[in-house]
């Protein structure tokens, strides 16, 4: 599936780990539903909840030119209590 990018790992969402909630960078024209039941059947988890946030727009200046980052929306998935999901493979 093109829709979810890949995990976001930072001080904060690592924090969130600890709540069961898991953080990824997303298509910005994906739903909350098209997230939970790909997440659900991918990683076979049971969601509780779903929130979903576009962060704020970057200025990016390359020699005269000024851009913008790419879009993308964020969700941070919450599951129910005794599922997870494997972040790091054991390679």
């Amino acid at each position: 599936m093109d829709e979810v990018k890949y995990p976001v790992l930072t001080e904060k969402t690592i924090r969130l780990l600890e709540k069961n909630q898991y953080t990824f960078d997303v298509n910005k024209k994906s739903t909350k539903t098209q997230i939970k039941k790909w997440t659900e059947n991918f990683f076979n988890v049971k969601v509780k909840a779903i929130n979903s946030h576009v962060p704020p727009k970057k200025k990016k200046k390359i020699g005269l030119i000024i851009g913008h980052s790419i879009r993308y929306k964020r969700m941070i998935i919450t599951l129910q209590s005794g599922y997870s999901i494997p972040l790091f493979s054991n390679k």
